[in-house]
């Protein structure tokens, strides 16, 4: 990957990335919202040290580490990427509470639209505030979104440290499993 500069990664503040998505996927995993660095390059989970992608891979959901820039691939296998809210930021703290919930709304309407079987929310703080569930613990939820079931995960930010790649792997290995059963 191209090194980025200071002023590459301010100049795609606010910027939109598309979703990688498709009807009837597997799992839909939704991330909090893109990062500067995802933004800048257009690829999802894109800053070093994010561990989703060593993260689907350990978990059994690719069969080989896929980078970033090969998130293309992802619908083949399906799965797909999408955020809670579509705006960059350079941190999740400078969401508002009311565009985790307007994202909770306009995620609902997506997933009715594509009908994935798992919807994946990687940030259970993220689902709590979409979803004004502040209840709610990593595993698979009550909530049924359609027909989809729903299930919330560990953020993948080398920021949540409490979870090593092995444990989160873990963690979306059980969601893989409960999908592979159907």
């Amino acid at each position: 990957m191209t090194r980025l500069t200071p002023a590459d990664l301010e100049a795609a503040r606010d910027r939109l990335v598309p979703d990688i998505v498709a009807d009837g996927l597997d799992v839909l995993f939704c991330g909090i919202n893109p990062g500067l660095t995802t933004a800048a390059t257009g690829h999802h989970f894109a800053r070093p040290g994010n561990r989703f992608w060593p993260v689907l891979h350990l978990s059994g959901f690719t069969p080989r580490l896929l980078k970033p820039s090969e998130q293309g691939e992802l619908p083949s296998y399906g799965l797909g990427i999408t955020n809670v809210v579509a705006r960059a930021t350079a941190r999740a703290d400078e969401l508002t509470a009311e565009e985790y919930r307007e994202g909770g709304r306009l995620l609902t309407a997506k997933v009715e639209r594509l009908r994935p079987r798992w919807l994946a929310v990687v940030g259970v703080t993220a689902y709590r505030v979409a979803f004004d569930d502040r209840k709610a613990a990593i595993g698979p939820q009550e909530r049924l979104i359609g027909a989809s079931r729903v299930w919330a995960l560990p953020n993948p930010s080398g920021l949540n440290a409490h979870w090593t790649a092995a444990t989160m792997a873990e963690e979306y290995g059980r969601l893989r499993a409960a999908a592979a059963e159907g």
